[in-house]
């Protein structure tokens, strides 16, 4: 099981959850820190919290390990690291404010978009 099985599960779980505005950001070849950055918005503190808490329990299952969660007790901007996979869940309005997709979009590359508007 490599990192495409775990960005698909991740993409498919968030998904499931009613994300809204799910952004993917290939980072293979541009950064150590993981293959892919996956960015969604939850409509409130309370679906971020419990997509977050799904998502790495899901991860967890699937076998590929303990998922570092941080920012679960506010649950305004969360992120979970689940090693080849970086994942971003905010309230809209937090996600506006920090605009992660413009700063880790790099010339040439696109950033697909999938899910709910």
């Amino acid at each position: 099981m490599g990192a495409d099985a775990l960005h698909q599960l991740v993409l498919t779980q968030l998904d499931d959850d009613q994300a809204q505005e799910i952004v993917s950001i290939p980072l293979e070849g541009k950064s150590s820190i993981a293959d892919h950055m996956v960015i969604a918005s939850g409509r409130s503190t309370r679906q971020v919290a419990s997509m977050a808490q799904k998502l790495a329990e899901k991860i967890k299952q699937a076998g590929f390990g303990n998922a570092r969660v941080e920012g679960l007790p506010a649950a305004d901007w969360v992120l979970i690291d689940a090693g080849d996979v970086v994942i971003h869940l905010f309230r809209p309005e937090v996600r506006s404010f920090y605009n992660l997709e413009r700063m880790w979009s790099f010339e040439g590359s696109e950033a697909s978009m999938m899910g709910r508007n």
